[in-house]
Parts: structure tokens; sequence; C-alpha cells
């Protein structure tokens, strides 16, 4: 797969990171909102690895069209949200990671074409709580280590079989405390 393996989201999000939170303390919910490019790296990642490919099957109440398609009432619809997600009709460049394309969107992004938690009054009622601890989470990582590969090789990305996709090999990274960190880390 075509995937950017570019440490240049990893060096922006750092940027973010100590401009707006700093290394006096760990990052807490207050910070995120001065995060968007944070926010830019997870719904990327989510656009090309969703947990789960799709989405909890509905059952039509009605006669409908959909796509040109002819549903029945009592019909189980299952979208495909790894499908879209990779839409080139939808997304220009869809098999590369290029966390831009959120940048300015401010959580909003086109209905039906990022669906990682589902849509509407079905979707998924954990998202906002979800989202808020990948943020934590994934900035505490940033800000807090240094991060390196195993070696030289590319990451693979190739995903497996099951409900969830997972990577056929797993990822193994190597990490140690930021100078700039350890008071804080010390004091955990």
């Amino acid at each position: 797969m075509g995937y950017v393996t570019s440490p240049q989201p990893f060096s922006c999000a750092r940027f973010e990171l100590d401009h707006h939170v700093g290394h006096g303390h760990l990052v807490e919910e207050p910070d995120l909102v001065k995060l968007p490019y944070l926010q830019c790296i997870i719904n990327e990642t989510l656009r090309l690895f969703l947990a789960a490919p799709l989405l909890v099957p509905h059952e039509s109440s009605d006669y409908y069209t959909i796509g040109g398609y002819d549903v029945p009432p009592s019909t189980m619809l299952i979208v495909n949200a790894w499908s879209i997600h990779r839409d080139p009709k939808v997304w220009e460049d869809p098999e590369s990671f290029i966390p831009e394309r959120f940048e300015g969107l401010e959580g909003e992004v086109e209905a039906y074409k990022f669906i990682p938690f589902g849509q509407g009054r079905r979707s998924c009622p954990g998202a906002g709580l979800a989202n808020r601890v990948m943020r934590l989470a994934l900035a505490t990582l940033i800000l807090c280590f240094e991060w390196e590969r195993i070696s030289e090789k590319e990451v693979d990305l190739t995903e497996g079989t099951g409900l969830t996709m997972p990577k056929v090999k797993p990822l193994e990274a190597m990490c140690k405390a930021r100078e700039c960190m350890l008071n804080v880390l010390l004091e955990l």
C-alpha cells in the first residue's frame, strides 16, 4: 500500500504540543482545544484504519432507493465505511496518510464522507469520549517521549483479517523519555 511514512506529521504535532502545552505538565483536557493538528492526525488515522470497517447493521423501516437500488422494508443494511474512506471519488489520494486534509474543519467533516463512528442518531454514543481519550493518549506519547523505528525497514501496515482488521505484523518501536519532560515524568 502507498502510505506516506514521512516524519512530518509527527514533527508538526510535536511543535504544536511544545508551543501550546509546554514542558511543565502533562497534557490535560483543556489543552486539547489548542491542538487542532493532533486532531487532524487522529482523523486521518481513523479514516485509513477504522476500528471496525463495517458499521453496525441497521434495518430499513420503509421503502427506500439508495444509490439507484430499491430497498424494501426490513432489509438489513450494512455500511462499508472502509470502502467509503478509501474511495477516490470521495477523497483525493485516498491511500496516502495526509492529516492536512482535515485542517480547518474544526471537528465537522462533510456528512457521510468521514464516518468512523457511524452517522446520525444511531452513531456510536461513545465517540466523544473515545476521541478525547485518543487525543490525550497520543498527545502524552508525543510530548513525553522520543520515538524510533526498530529498523530502517518501512513499517508494515498490511491489514489482517477479523472484525477489527488487526495488523498482520504488530508495530514495534523504541522510545525514551524526552530530556525536557524528565521532571514531569519523575513526579508521576
